[in-house]
């Protein structure tokens, strides 16, 4: 993806939760994408009751699947630390941010806002959506207990600085992930490609390709379809991420090849092999067993009914995959 690419999948991602509020418990699902992704900063497992503006902003990066880029936390403060850490804060309250920046707040700047520089603690974040001349849009969590926007002006009162992801240094040609010996998992298709095109590429077959991904018509492949280069948990997990199913796919990738789930590599590269977009994550583990056997994923309910519970968020992973299949 291009660095625009990029900086659109963050926004629309944060736009997708716009609404959620603590009044009628749908904030939980977004205080669930940042306790599914492992490890937890300070090791803290947030509680539904918690502030979770740096929850919110966290789980954006998570479920976008950039987090190599943009750092995880649940307090404002450990958030900056985490964006210096990576060469990634702009200091400068007069910076004119870009989308997909995180601006940072202060609720007790002072009358000369705009000639000092504000370095008291965070109290507030949010990911900037828009820029139009001298104001931009923000879209926050725990926004008055909800994801709500805000707007703002260019060295406007109230901002403390500027987290600035190096989304061009993450922009890829391919739009895919790496194995550990830094070969590419997946590819997403694009104009005048064919099979016969990407296995070259990629030194491999495209029988061995048709085989990965149970691609049935040889002949037959679309545009924005992400493909596994390899029949592996972790081409498998990528392209979950890819597709927004998942949003850690190196916890799921480790402990499918680690063994750590029994029969989880089987599950995982099936459901990546039948997976084509992400859908709403069911309401339990149950109904989402359900929807993999009703979609020819897994054919022994009865284990995975018995096992959900056993490994940390393996139950979410199940809800995911079977919204996902229906």
């Amino acid at each position: 993806m291009t660095e625009n690419q990029l900086r659109q999948k963050i926004v629309d991602t944060a736009e997708a939760w716009l609404g959620c509020k603590e009044g009628d418990g749908s904030h939980k699902k977004i205080i669930d994408v940042y306790n599914a992704h492992k490890p937890l900063a300070r090791g803290y497992k947030v509680k539904y009751t918690d502030a979770w503006c740096s929850t919110y902003a966290s789980a954006v990066a998570i479920k976008a699947g950039m987090t190599d880029i943009i750092p995880t936390e649940c307090g404002c403060e450990k958030h900056i630390e985490l964006f210096k850490k990576l060469g990634a804060w702009q200091e400068n309250d007069t910076y004119t941010p870009k989308m997909g920046d995180y601006i940072f707040y202060n609720w007790d700047d002072g009358a000369n806002y705009a000639t000092t520089d504000l370095t008291a603690s965070a109290d507030h974040v949010g990911i900037v959506t828009k820029v139009s001349g001298n104001t931009f849009t923000v879209i926050e969590g725990n926004m008055s207990n909800a994801v709500g926007h805000r707007t703002m002006k260019v060295n406007g009162k109230y901002i403390r600085g500027f987290g600035t992801p190096d989304y061009a240094g993450k922009a890829t040609e391919t739009g895919g992930g790496t194995s550990e010996a830094g070969r590419p998992t997946i590819y997403t298709v694009k104009a005048g490609d064919n099979l016969s095109k990407i296995a070259a590429k990629y030194g491999t077959t495209v029988d061995a390709l048709a085989e990965i991904n149970a691609i049935q018509n040889k002949n037959l492949i679309r545009v924005g379809q992400v493909l596994m280069l390899q029949d592996t948990p972790r081409a498998a997990a990528d392209k979950l991420e890819a597709l927004s199913v998942i949003n850690s796919p190196d916890y799921w990738a480790e402990a499918a090849e680690a063994g750590k789930v029994q029969y989880l590599d089987i599950l995982m590269k099936k459901a990546a092999q039948t997976i084509t977009k992400a859908g709403v994550r069911t309401d339990t583990p149950q109904e989402g067993v359900a929807a993999l056997v009703a979609a020819g994923v897994i054919n022994t309910p009865e284990y995975w009914l018995a096992n959900y519970g056993t490994f940390p968020s393996l139950d979410l992973l199940l809800q995911a995959l079977g919204g996902a299949v229906k």
